[in-house]
């Protein structure tokens, strides 16, 4: 919501300066999002009178000006407007001012060979207009050598403040004024509605779908001429980036912005008999003011004639019927629309207008005859014509409501003391009727006791959100100021607190942390994807009927899309190495899975003297990631098994998973499919992985105590081994069972070399193996170290190994 300093106090008398005002509607919950001045930008720019004007030596279309801009010495400019002439009073910028529309700074430069110093302006250049026929034409009066903001009156800042859903009452300028008037910042001006003294019956106008349009008012003005609306008019409009179309247009847009009350004006001559607001129809279209089609049907309220259909009702209306420089009859639209259908009609068309903001919202329903009276009447000083007797069809949502309220309850329930009457005062303030009996003393015994008193307030009929006491309370709360809250520590129970977080969340958090402390960056991505990136990883099982947008409709099945994305983005700003993942939920029919993805892509280390050229990432570095990513969560890693059958995501010959069993899927990882990466832009070799840590089994319950940490009484013994075997045969499984051979007596298996090349016969690879052996109560014997070791040989005879000679 939009509006300027002078708007605002057409509303409010105040003599507070912009900062106060912007202070106020923070701390009153009117978020001020922000604050530009049209002047600011316009410093450098003068009034000035053209002396001389004369052809350019060197260019027909050109002319050498001599500029008084106040300073006592004329300047040279060139220039090419047509209207550049001898006595005209324009606007010059001077050298070092910037042209506002292309950010160009004004400099002394030859132009044919001729010195020009500064610029004559056209109303384009100054963004102040279209026109860029001619340079800007100002009266005879205007005093040369002022600064032309100031002469012109744009010295008028310009605020944007956010307005939360619950808030319709200040989608309008006097709604923003009259809780600054409650804040203490001056007083609320009265409105002045107009008494019309209609001419003859008023129009054929019906309401037919009382759900969706209960009242429907109306009012026609004959003989009107549609001009350009006047300048303070089409100044606040264009101060708030609304563009002027002409006076009849402009007026409904500035009862809108004003007062939170849209209509529609319709050119009489277009319309075929009277008009209904009734439900829309199969088949149905309408060529909406945008100048695109929309088919409506029977869920939407529309406004009709006997033949065609004119406006979606409280969104937009017609382009057929709309007001234009040969409109004579108007007719005045001031009708009250459902906010439920209009939010639903909005939805269906993914249609958003000025107006479908505010009737969802909820505009005031008892100010559909002060609304209709204050458009006639500017209609009438700004148009002509003549106006009807007004048509009432259907009866306005307006019955009064009311809420018992004690003041006290604004300390039981927000911690703070105002006092009854400053409550009050503030109710009042805010449009807010008080009655009832303020607390008194009685005396108990010879004890004073205060009795609380009891309240009944009637809710303002623009206040839609307003709908027990507790709303009360936030009115008075937020007037007085959420800074007088007092912050009260919660009552501590004595002794250990005990732990809040529950085991998955714990998981998590080790997850997390172990993973930046690996050098990994968090990435926090939105939990809708495309439906391409969805279909890129197997498709998502939930989509949205109505998205915020196509590039986030489905619930994503994976977290790589968005770090692919995330990826991407820090590529494209030059990042050399990304390392980033992100702990989430992935989304399926069955539920929601938490999980961890990570991606690693460019460089793994950057090039160096020790190392030589920059090294990439690999599979194995994703392998890594995943395996201390799951020790972290809680994983037997040491009975994990590696299977190579990771998702179509990844590269079918380097990558894989890891799993309890043939069905326990832990996590997938390695090098991400060429077609998937090149379908997010990325370009080398890309590693990413997924842990699944809804799939960990979770530690076994036991009423036993860990026994105590006992160290070994000797030392280990350790043992090498080269063995040949299979190229199909993985190190994992050979790892595994030498691990079996003999579980009492081996307690780890390390995998230190892999060799193919002289000497291993095609087909074989030679894999080195480190076992670790430790004794019990005494050393190893030489028979029972021969005895293992032939155990060892025996399990890698049953993958098809031999031992290494």
């Amino acid at each position: 919501m939009k509006f300027t300093l002078s708007w605002l106090k057409t509303h409010l008398n105040t003599d507070a300066d912009l900062a106060t005002i912007l202070k106020t509607l923070n701390a009153i919950g009117l978020e001020v999002e922000g604050v530009e001045n049209p002047a600011e930008k316009l410093g450098g720019f003068k009034i000035a009178r053209v002396l001389t004007a004369e052809r350019h030596p060197q260019a027909d279309k050109l002319q050498v000006l001599s500029v008084d801009h106040g300073d006592g010495s004329p300047l040279q400019v060139v220039c090419g407007a047509p209207n550049a002439r001898a006595g005209l009073i324009g606007v010059f910028g001077v050298e070092g001012a910037v042209v506002p529309v292309n950010g160009m700074v004004l400099k002394k430069t030859a132009i044919r060979g001729v010195e020009s110093n500064g610029m004559m302006c056209s109303t384009r250049e100054l963004e102040l207009g279209d026109d860029h026929d001619g340079i800007i034409e100002l009266d005879a009066a205007a005093p040369v050598g002022q600064v032309y903001a100031d002469w012109a009156g744009l010295n008028d800042p310009v605020i944007d403040v956010s307005i939360t859903p619950n808030r319709q009452d200040c989608m309008g300028v006097r709604g923003i004024a009259r809780d600054l008037a409650a804040a203490g910042l001056g007083t609320l001006n009265a409105i002045i509605v107009p008494e019309i003294e209609g001419v003859g019956p008023g129009p054929d106008v019906r309401t037919d779908d009382v759900d969706g349009c209960p009242a429907f008012f109306a009012r026609t003005v004959r003989g009107v001429t549609n001009g350009a609306s006047p300048e303070w008019m089409s100044k606040r409009l264009k101060a708030i980036g609304q563009k002027p179309i002409s006076a009849l247009v402009d007026i409904t847009n500035y009862i809108m912005f004003d007062l939170g009350r849209p209509l529609h004006v319709y050119d009489m001559a277009t319309l075929k008999g009277g008009l209904v607001a009734r439900k829309g129809k199969a088949g149905e279209e309408v060529l909406a003011l945008n100048g695109k089609s929309y088919a409506v049907d029977e869920t939407m309220t529309v406004i009709a004639d006997m033949q065609a259909v004119h406006d979606i009702g409280g969104i937009m209306g017609g382009e057929h019927s709309g007001a234009t420089s040969a409109t004579t009859d108007v007719l005045i639209e001031c009708a009250y629309f459902t906010p439920e259908r209009i939010a639903v009609t909005g939805q269906k068309l993914t249609l958003t207008s000025d107006a479908r903001g505010r009737f969802e919202r909820g505009v005031d329903p008892a100010f559909l005859d002060d609304g209709l009276s204050i458009a006639t009447s500017l209609v009438v000083s700004l148009c002509g014509g003549t106006p009807s007797e007004a048509t009432r069809a259907g009866t306005p949502p307006a019955t009064p409501r009311t809420v018992a309220y004690a003041p006290d309850q604004c300390l039981a329930l927000a911690g703070v003391q105002v006092p009854a009457d400053e409550q009050k005062h503030i109710l009042e303030s805010l449009g807010f009727g008080v009655s009832g009996e303020a607390s008194r003393v009685e005396y108990e015994d010879g004890m004073p006791v205060t009795v609380p008193g009891r309240w009944t307030i009637m809710v303002p009929t623009w206040r839609r959100d307003v709908d027990g006491w507790p709303d009360i309370v936030e009115e008075v709360v937020r007037i007085v100021g959420l800074d007088h809250v007092p912050s009260t520590p919660l009552p501590r129970v004595p002794g250990v607190a005990r732990p809040t977080a529950t085991p998955e969340q714990m998981v998590e958090r080790r997850v997390r942390r172990t993973a930046a402390a690996r050098g990994l960056a968090e990435a926090i991505n939105w939990s809708f994807i495309s439906q391409k990136e969805a279909t890129a990883v197997g498709g998502g099982d939930w989509t949205l009927a109505n998205p915020i947008s196509e590039e986030l409709k489905v619930m994503r099945p994976s977290l790589l899309p968005g770090l692919l994305s995330a990826t991407k983005r820090n590529v494209d700003r030059s990042a050399t190495s990304v390392r980033l993942f992100e702990l989430g939920r992935r989304y399926f029919k069955q539920g929601e899975r938490a999980t961890v993805g990570f991606v690693l892509a460019g460089e793994k280390l950057a090039r160096g003297w020790q190392s030589g050229k920059a090294q990439g990432f690999d599979a194995f570095d994703a392998k890594a990631e995943v395996i201390a990513l799951l020790a972290a969560a809680g994983a037997p890693v040491g009975n994990l098994q590696n299977f190579g059958e990771a998702s179509a995501a990844y590269h079918p010959g380097q990558s894989g998973t890891l799993r309890l069993g043939p069905k326990a899927v832990l996590a997938e990882y390695g090098v991400l499919h060429p077609s998937l990466a090149k379908q997010f832009g990325l370009t080398g070799t890309v590693v990413a992985g997924e842990i699944f840590l809804d799939a960990i089994p979770g530690k076994r319950k036991s009423g036993f105590m860990r026994a105590p940490y006992a160290p070994p009484a000797l030392q280990a013994v350790k043992r090498d081994f080269a063995f040949l075997v299979p190229d199909m045969v993985e190190a994992d499984a050979l790892v595994r069972g030498v691990k079996g051979a003999d579980k009492k007596s081996i307690v780890d298996v390390r995998l230190f070399d892999v060799f193919v090349g002289p000497g291993v016969e095609d087909g074989f690879k030679s894999l080195a193996i480190e076992v670790t052996l430790q004794p019990g109560e005494k050393s190893f014997s030489q028979e029972e170290l021969e005895a293992i070791s032939a155990a060892v040989v025996k399990a890698a005879q049953k993958l098809g190994g031999s031992l290494r000679g």
